[in-house]
C-alpha cells in the first residue's frame, strides 16, 4: 500500500504519527529531514520545564524523573544557548521470555532542551542541582551599572 496516499507527508499528521507511536513500517513513508524533526521534537516535548526570573539569575527547572546526574548534560553552544540533554532508558530490565508489558507509558529514549539565555548573564557562573528527579539550572544575571553598589574609599590622614 502505498502510504503517501494517506497524506502522511503532511506535517500535521506526521507528528501525531511520532506522538502515538504508530507502526515501524509506516516510519517508511516520512522523508528523512521530517523525521529527524520530528524525532527532535518529540525529545524536546520529553522534558517539561519552568523558566523563572529571580532578581539575581535565571533558573530553569526541568522534570528528568528516575533520572540520574550522570545521565544529564548541561553546557552552553554557541555563546547564549543553554542546551540540556540525556537519555531515558530501562537501565537493567531485560526483557525475558516469561515476561511481557502489558502497558509502558513512561516515555524512553533522548530529551534535549534549548533555551536561548539574554545578553545579561554571566556564562562563567552557572549551576546545575538534580535533586529527586528535577533538575534545576541556575544562571547569574551580570550586575547592571545602575545595580552596581558604590565602593566607599576609606580616606588616610597623611
Amino acid at each position: 500500500m502505498d502510504l503517501r496516499a494517506l497524506s502522511l507527508e503532511n506535517p500535521l499528521l506526521s507528528t501525531l504519527y511520532h506522538l502515538v507511536d504508530l507502526p515501524e513500517e509506516w516510519e517508511q513513508a516520512v522523508n528523512s529531514p521530517m523525521k529527524s524533526f520530528l524525532r527532535d521534537t518529540r525529545a524536546m516535548a520529553s522534558a517539561p520545564a519552568d523558566v523563572k526570573e529571580l532578581p539575581s539569575a535565571y533558573e530553569f527547572v526541568l522534570d528528568l524523573p528516575g533520572l540520574k546526574s550522570g545521565d544529564i548534560k548541561v553546557q552552553i553552544e554557541e555563546e547564549n544557548q543553554l542546551v540540556i540533554t540525556g537519555e531515558r532508558s530501562r537501565g537493567d530490565e531485560k526483557d525475558k521470555e516469561d515476561e511481557k508489558y502489558l502497558r509502558i507509558e513512561r516515555r524512553m529514549g533522548k530529551f534535549k532542551r534549548k533555551f536561548t539565555l539574554p545578553d545579561n548573564v554571566n556564562l562563567e557562573v552557572i549551576s546545575a542541582v538534580c535533586r529527586d528527579g528535577v533538575l534545576t539550572v541556575t544562571v547569574e544575571k551580570l550586575l547592571s551599572p545602575e545595580q552596581k553598589k558604590p565602593k566607599k574609599v576609606e580616606i588616610k590622614i597623611a
